[in-house]
């Protein structure tokens, strides 16, 4: 509600005039964002990589605590893919660090705003450390009401979809069942993502047009929105500019709306 947002939007503001084009019933259920442009936003400074990364962790902060103040149902972001281990190693060791730190610096607000935390992804890779973060993090908030925030780690769509066939087999041979009886419901209900609404728009950082091996099943129906701002660079604003933008469309989930023609 806007209200929600009195303390951090100055009137007649970009924000605040987004904020006023919001259709409030209309609210995306489910928000996922692909965090690019990192590298990219370093290089033109001549720093290193990291740099970029370090920068984003604000980008990471307004996303969250907008969408909680939205009070969108989930928000997932795209940390680390499980092609991202190709990377070096020194960029992989900074990214963990960073978000080791992030949730230790983070976990009172992220409480205090009611969000239940949580990750996809084959987490059981991760190193000792980052997983005891984590499981801190999801054990503090588990019982919180408001927005999931889901971060994806050692993520990649393919590898859920495998994961997902390889459980709801499990579950059909203990069941005593056949093959033919996996249905599209069955494997759904084995997804990382079984507790979270339908994925209804997926933004994309950077300007990159591909979804980058990111929820591949449940991106089927959602809305894909692009913007050219660079990950560090994403605030507040550009998160509502998205919802604004989704908004304006028509979702026909592959049907077609019937126009009476007089």
């Amino acid at each position: 509600m806007l209200s929600d947002f009195a303390e951090v939007v100055k009137p007649g503001t970009r924000e605040d005039v987004l904020l006023n084009s919001i259709d409030w019933d209309r609210l995306p259920r489910h928000v996922a964002i692909i965090m690019d442009g990192n590298g990219r936003w370093a290089a033109q400074r001549g720093q290193p990589r990291i740099a970029g990364h370090r920068a984003g962790v604000e980008a990471v902060r307004a996303s969250v605590d907008t969408g909680a103040r939205l009070g969108l149902q989930a928000l997932t972001l795209y940390a680390f893919s499980t092609e991202n281990w190709k990377r070096p190693r020194y960029e992989v060791d900074a990214l963990m660090r960073m978000l080791r730190r992030y949730l230790r610096l983070e976990l009172d607000e992220i409480d205090r705003q009611n969000i239940r935390f949580q990750t996809i992804g084959r987490t059981a890779a991760l190193a000792d450390n980052v997983r005891k973060e984590i499981a801190r993090a999801t054990e503090r908030t588990s019982h919180n009401k408001g927005m999931t925030l889901t971060v994806a780690l050692n993520y990649g769509g393919r590898a859920e979809i495998v994961d997902a066939c390889r459980a709801a087999v499990r579950r059909l041979m203990d069941e005593g069942g056949k093959p033919d009886e996996i249905t599209e419901e069955r494997l759904a209900s084995e997804l990382y993502t079984r507790n979270l609404p339908e994925l209804d728009l997926l933004v994309r950082t950077s300007g990159e047009l591909r979804i980058s091996n990111f929820l591949l099943w449940q991106n089927a129906y959602s809305e894909i929105y692009v913007t050219e701002t660079l990950w560090p660079d994403f605030r507040r604003q550009h998160l509502l500019e998205a919802v604004v933008d989704y908004q304006r469309r028509d979702r026909r989930f592959g049907g077609l709306k019937l126009v009476s023609v007089r």
